[in-house]
């Protein structure tokens, strides 16, 4: 939970950036609240509604106006996580934000916070393998993905068309990973 207080300093700090409206621009809604003080919770809801639930799209070139409302969120978002390193849901959307932007080693570290955090989501461990792929790390990603698929993860129509998994999936250990969905297939059927 974060306090008002840390609302409150993160707000006065984002105006003196003059970014006191690229934010309720960003998000296409207002987040102050009616005493005027920055909603950081609301307006990670407002950021995560506007995110898949999968850290995964189909990748296309982002416009000079979506990299730079991008860098915005990415700035807020490192704010919000320095007050509070524990708060999941601000970590995946920057986490999410940093794989949007390419920056994908830095969203490693954060999936890898973000799975410290939550070791048993099974949509955690799916994004972790996503960015070990994303990294050239099948090996983690082989690993990362099978305990996705132990704890419950079964959208496998997407699993094999995530671009983020493609370097993955033409990797020898996939066929691990095959095996592992074709007998999950059989016990699902």
């Amino acid at each position: 939970m974060i306090p008002a207080s840390i609302g409150h300093r993160f707000e006065s700090s984002y105006v003196d950036l003059g970014r006191e409206e690229a934010l309720p621009a960003l998000c296409g809604a207002s987040t102050a609240s009616p005493r005027g003080s920055l909603d950081l919770r609301a307006t990670c809801a407002i950021i995560a509604a506007q995110c898949m639930s999968k850290k995964s799209f189909i990748r296309k070139r982002l416009s000079r106006q979506e990299r730079h409302n991008l860098d915005i969120e990415i700035g807020f978002l490192e704010g919000v996580v320095r007050r509070d390193p524990q708060y999941v849901q601000a970590l995946q959307i920057l986490g999410d934000d940093y794989t949007r932007r390419g920056r994908f080693a830095e969203g490693l570290k954060v999936d890898e916070v973000v799975a410290k955090l939550r070791p048993e989501d099974a949509l955690v461990q799916y994004n972790l393998a996503c960015s070990y792929s994303l990294t050239d790390q099948c090996e983690l990603a082989v690993r990362a993905l099978e305990r996705a698929l132990n704890l419950g993860y079964r959208d496998f129509k997407w699993l094999a068309q995530d671009p983020d998994l493609e370097k993955l999936r033409k990797h020898p250990l996939y066929r691990k990973i095959r095996a592992m969905i074709r007998s999950l297939q059989v016990k699902i059927s």
